[in-house]
């Protein structure tokens, strides 16, 4: 469990460099990942992820966020405009 809190803590500090929205979406739910309680919730039941990453710094965010999920083992698809 605590590498899951160590995942959750370092996801939304990397998100929240940046002025984008990234949003992860876990089957129906839709959370900002900026928000260490949303994570919390989501993280720990679901496998498939979709990042949804819009604004001015997306190709940076996508990037990182990309690089951040992976380094915790969780796979996701990044889907940007």
């Amino acid at each position: 469990m605590s590498s899951n809190n160590a995942a959750v803590v370092e996801i939304a500090q990397t998100a929240g460099k940046f002025s984008s929205s990234i949003v992860l979406q876990a089957d129906n739910k839709y959370i900002d990942v900026k928000s260490i309680l949303g994570l919390f919730t989501t993280l720990v039941s679901h496998k498939d992820y979709e990042l949804h990453i819009h604004g001015t710094d997306a190709e940076e965010a996508k990037a990182s966020m990309t690089e951040v999920f992976a380094k915790h083992g969780l796979q996701i698809v990044v889907i940007t405009d």
